[in-house]
């Protein structure tokens, strides 16, 4: 699958736990929601993530990619020390030119 550039360094950032490549991946002002919680900037969203895969050991692996104009799904599998391991889940994006100005999750 030929994924956006954005969305393949924004994946493998995720993979190889490095929170501040991934935070760079995001417009200055994004949003995350995650768990009943919205995380805004670069700054919440490296924290975020780097909690977010510490706790739950993370890896990715994408199987599908829709966009339209500047939304886009991505479908993944996430494998990890949470229950129900691995699942299927959706990130929902809004994109600003080459950046990622928000990120929700469903699934």
């Amino acid at each position: 699958m030929n994924l956006p550039t954005t969305i393949e360094g924004f994946v493998q950032a995720q993979n190889e736990r490095d929170s501040a490549s991934f935070s760079h991946y995001f417009t200055a002002d994004a949003t995350v929601s995650d768990e009943g919680h919205t995380y805004s900037g670069r700054a919440e969203i490296r924290e975020w993530i780097q909690q977010a895969t510490e706790k739950y050991q993370m890896q990715t692996r994408p199987i599908n990619y829709q966009q339209s104009g500047a939304s886009a799904i991505l479908t993944v599998e996430v494998a990890g020390t949470f229950p129900g391991s691995p699942a299927v889940m959706q990130y929902h994006l809004e994109l600003d030119n080459s950046l990622i100005s928000s990120l929700r999750f469903t699934g």
